[in-house]
């Protein structure tokens, strides 16, 4: 990829590294060892290895920050859980007269006969909700980065309305939608679809009841969640600033910051070539940004971690379980409801889930959109772009939007073949 120096990746030999991404053929080194890390964070491993590596070299706390990261964040991006006494302060309650536009805009978008792909700003119209938007668009960008609207009367609706809705609010605070899917398809459904799929044929945590840990999404500024229905028992969704985070290592584990910044072999499951390498945090224009999930470093069910690519060193196992605990530590649990839809700046915040259970209509349902503002959106660091061009290169009228809930290819395993769009 471009601007990534590939000499220079943790794990390997410079040479070793270069001849590998070349011809793509395993050289001795892709047998190396695994380190004994897997998808669900443990927190006694955890503090074993820490303390393992610090004797091994305690010089590592004095580790210089990589040149030009600052040695501390000051911004409304930075917070805790704790700092939020009052959901208001994140919640923009939707008033009578805001649902009213709402279903007038549904009504206007009918009689235009357009295809779902060309909702906007023009086609599904909120004379006053969507100036309320486009300031809440400006917190994601420039405020704390977090927000949620309540609530759509999703009842009311349609499964096609709902996500007509859906994308018609979105588009006032990030026009662009992203593809999630290699067919064109911009919507995505979190739902537990283990009952109606073989066994060992899902690879991605959105599709279970199973916990998700703290990550950020592949290749978007804005990840935005539509909650068609809450589960009976759990599914608590939790965010966490990675600003935050940020500052706690670069204070007390610089060395995992360098870790964090240079490339790592980031599994592509079947994919030619097998791994992109590329590093997880980036400084750029006075903003850190990280992208990174941990799956594509220890695997998940249906999708476990490629054995002919490099494994993970000690080191990244280290600075992936320093970013879960920490990002547990500093996070808020939002409350949220049947018929909110949750936005985040998916550039600087990480975002998790409790494990669930459903129970007859109370099945957790939520919808995904990846989303971009190109007049507020930041400047993406040059090795990620060639994911982001992958991912908004779609116009609107090769969209695709799955109304009923599907497993996107990208984290269903099938005979080792996995969709282009992670």
């Amino acid at each position: 990829m471009a601007a990534v120096a590939v000499s220079t990746a943790p794990g390997l030999p410079g040479d070793k590294l270069d001849h590998l991404v070349k011809t793509n053929q395993p050289t001795e080194h892709t047998i190396a060892t695994q380190p004994d890390i897997t998808y669900h964070p443990d927190r006694e491993k955890w503090h074993a290895r820490t303390a393992r590596r610090l004797a091994e070299d305690p010089s590592l706390p004095s580790t210089p920050l990589p040149e030009g990261f600052p040695k501390k964040l000051d911004s409304p991006l930075v917070w805790e859980g704790k700092d939020w006494q009052d959901e208001k302060q994140w919640v923009h309650e939707l008033s009578a007269d805001e649902l009213k536009e709402i279903d007038d805009a549904v009504h206007h978008f009918h009689g235009l006969n357009l295809h779902l792909g060309h909702v906007s700003r023009e086609t599904f119209p909120l004379p006053t909700l969507g100036l309320v938007l486009l300031e809440l668009a400006k917190e994601l960008h420039q405020g704390r980065g977090f927000f949620v609207l309540r609530t759509i009367p999703v009842a009311s609706y349609s499964h096609f309305d709902n996500v007509l809705i859906y994308a018609g609010v979105s588009s006032y605070i990030a026009p662009d939608r992203g593809l999630q899917d290699k067919n064109g398809g911009v919507l995505s459904h979190i739902k537990d679809l283990t009952a109606s799929q073989a066994p060992g044929t899902i690879g991605g945590p959105a599709y279970t009841t199973d916990k998700q840990v703290f990550h950020t999404d592949h290749g978007s500024d804005i990840v935005s969640l539509f909650a068609l229905e809450t589960a009976a028992e759990g599914g608590v969704s939790r965010i966490s600033s990675s600003w935050r985070v940020y500052n706690e290592l670069a204070e007390h584990r610089p060395d995992l910051i360098k870790t964090l910044s240079e490339p790592w072999a980031v599994d592509e499951w079947g994919a030619n070539p097998p791994f992109t390498l590329r590093p997880l945090l980036y400084y750029l224009d006075s903003k850190i940004v990280i992208q990174y999930a941990r799956r594509y470093f220890t695997g998940f069910l249906g999708l476990p971690r490629s054995k002919d690519i490099p494994p993970i060193t000690e080191a990244q196992a280290e600075a992936l379980d320093t970013l879960h605990f920490l990002a547990e530590k500093f996070s808020l649990g939002l409350n949220f409801q049947k018929g909110d839809i949750q936005y985040i700046n998916n550039l600087a915040i990480f975002h998790a889930r409790d494990g669930f259970r459903d129970e007859g209509e109370r099945t957790r349902h939520l919808l995904r959109f990846w989303l971009r503002n190109e007049e507020l959106g930041w400047t993406i660091p040059e090795p990620l772009q060639p994911l982001w061009r992958r991912t908004f290169d779609v116009t609107p009228k090769v969209q695709t939007f799955a109304i009923e809930p599907v497993v996107r290819a990208a984290v269903k395993a099938s005979a080792g073949i996995i969709g282009e769009m992670k």
